[in-house]
């Protein structure tokens, strides 16, 4: 990673509507400039949009969900996407999954979160769920955008996403 490029970081869950859409407004809301997020799904539904409690636990804690949309992982595996240098699965659906060739051969990580989507309970509850799932992703996203710059070497980077994974 060098000062001029932003280090390119794709989430990835199954549908694409609630963690990896946290975590990509997350990590672009806190990398300021240093990293560029994007996510994906694995099996988006047609039409599927991100969740709105998700949407609005982001705007609850001063994140923009500007551009936030579902989308195929199919996106970022095409000739002319953005070569990815980190491809972290955030829900333990796709992290079993074969995933498509990633240009320029990403180091990957699997930093696994409960579907907050699938909290039972009120519509409160489900709102927690939420919070507490975007407050798990900000603690872990907190420690790798601090890490010095020489953990995010290519040659580091995969070891150092890893390594979180139990934080």
């Amino acid at each position: 990673m060098n000062a001029e490029k932003p280090l390119n970081v794709l989430f990835l869950c199954t549908h694409n509507s609630a963690r990896s859409i946290l975590a990509e407004a997350l990590l672009n809301h806190l990398g300021k400039g240093r990293f560029k997020a994007f996510s994906a799904g694995s099996s988006p539904r047609e039409n599927q949009q991100p969740n709105p409690l998700a949407l609005e636990a982001l705007k609850h804690s001063g994140v923009s969900v500007e551009g936030l949309c579902s989308k195929s992982w199919d996106v970022f595996a095409k000739a002319d996407a953005p070569n990815m240098d980190l491809v972290i699965t955030v829900c333990d659906n796709a992290a079993g999954e074969v995933c498509p060739y990633w240009p320029g051969q990403p180091a990957t990580a699997h930093w696994g979160y409960a579907d907050p989507s699938e909290a039972a309970g009120s519509v409160a509850d489900q709102r927690q769920a939420f919070l507490q799932t975007l407050h798990l992703i900000r603690k872990r996203l907190e420690i790798f955008i601090n890490l010095p710059l020489a953990s995010l070497q290519r040659q580091a980077i995969e070891k150092t996403a890893r390594d979180l994974t139990h934080t």
